[in-house]
């Protein structure tokens, strides 16, 4: 299936280059989330009268990513939890939870956007994660686990 894209989406492309996906990934998620358009002639005719709207929007949202990225980067939260002797925690601890403290900091971060690759944490200790707010923008911060 080749789509248009309306704006810049990771691992596929940049704003206006067309591109092939499968089937199912345009139908399903490019189209309806508004980040791709099927690359008949209408639809490039009415991309090419758009572009600069598109490019303005695309600079706006990076601006405000960037802007996020210098108050979040190097920001580290301490959280208390339940623990065994071990270090063990009883539970877990999940971007909800990471994201709910930074809220009440005053600072605001979706929990969706923190990646968390071995998952939730379940010792004792100091982690770092990244936080991801644009497709370009990363920003790292500091989880503290302490024992209750």
């Amino acid at each position: 299936m080749e789509l248009i894209l309306l704006e810049k989406v990771e691992n596929l492309g940049d704003l206006g280059e067309k591109v092939n996906v499968k089937p199912g990934f345009g139908r399903n998620y490019l189209i309806p989330k508004g980040k791709a358009a099927a690359a008949t002639k209408e639809n490039i005719a009415y991309f090419e009268e758009q572009r600069a709207e598109l490019v303005r929007k695309a600079d706006e949202l990076l601006a405000g990513a960037k802007q996020r990225q210098e108050a979040i980067d190097g920001k580290s939260i301490t959280l208390q939890a339940k623990a065994g002797d071990e270090g063990k925690l009883f539970g877990s601890i999940s971007n909800i939870d990471i994201a709910a403290a930074f809220v009440e900091q005053g600072i605001h971060i979706e929990k969706r956007d923190i990646r968390m690759p071995e998952g939730a944490i379940r010792m004792l200790g100091e982690y770092e994660y990244s936080v991801h707010l644009h497709t370009d923008i990363n920003a790292n911060i500091k989880v503290i686990v302490e024992a209750e």
